[in-house]
C-alpha cells in the first residue's frame, strides 16, 4: 500500500515541473526579441494605431521581429531598420525635410545610419535605417501605417517658400 505522503507529493512535483518548463519556455521565447527602450509618448493611442498597421516585411526582404518595448518595431536580423513611435515632435529643423507619399520626413545622416523623423505628425515616429543593409524604401513601406498619425499643422517647405527678413 502506498503512503499518503507519496501520493500528495506527486501532484506537487508535477505542478512544479510544469511551471519550471513553462518558465524556461517563456524565457527562451524572449531571447530573440530586439531590446529597445520606449519613446516618451509610446503610450499614445495613435502609436497603437500605427503598431497594428506595420508591415511584416520592409525593404523587400527584412521580416519584422519581436521587441521588448511599447510602440517599437525592428526588421531584419541583425536589424536593418528600427522604429519608435512617440518620440519628441520636431517643430523647427535645419535638417533636410522631404515628402514621401502622404508623410513628411526629416533626414539626419549619422554615418552608417540615417535617422528619419516624421514632421508635421503628433506623436512623431522615428525610423533608424542601417544603410549597409537597406534604403529609404523602408519609409515607403511604413507610409500607410505612419500616415494614420494626426497632422499637427507643420509641413516641409521648399526654401523658396520661406520668407526671409528684409525680403
Amino acid at each position: 500500500m502506498e503512503s499518503p505522503r507519496r501520493t500528495r507529493r506527486t501532484p506537487v512535483i508535477v505542478v512544479a515541473c510544469t511551471l519550471a518548463i513553462g518558465l524556461v519556455t517563456a524565457l527562451a521565447g524572449c531571447t530573440n526579441a530586439v531590446s529597445l527602450s520606449p519613446a516618451p509618448s509610446a503610450d499614445a493611442a495613435a502609436c497603437a494605431a500605427v503598431q497594428v498597421r506595420l508591415p511584416d516585411t520592409v525593404g523587400t526582404k527584412y521580416g519584422i521581429r519581436a521587441t521588448n518595448a511599447q510602440s517599437t518595431a525592428a526588421w531584419g536580423s541583425p536589424s536593418a531598420a528600427i522604429m519608435h513611435c512617440g518620440v519628441a515632435v520636431p517643430t523647427v529643423s535645419d535638417l533636410p525635410c522631404f515628402s514621401l507619399g502622404a508623410v513628411d520626413w526629416i533626414r539626419d545622416d549619422r554615418g552608417k545610419q540615417i535617422v528619419y523623423t516624421t514632421f508635421g505628425r503628433s506623436p512623431a515616429v522615428q525610423v533608424v535605417i542601417d544603410t549597409s543593409k537597406t534604403t529609404s524604401q523602408v519609409l515607403q513601406d511604413l507610409g500607410d501605417a505612419v500616415a494614420t498619425l494626426p497632422k499637427d499643422g507643420h509641413e516641409c517647405l521648399d526654401p523658396s517658400d520661406v520668407e526671409t527678413p528684409g525680403s
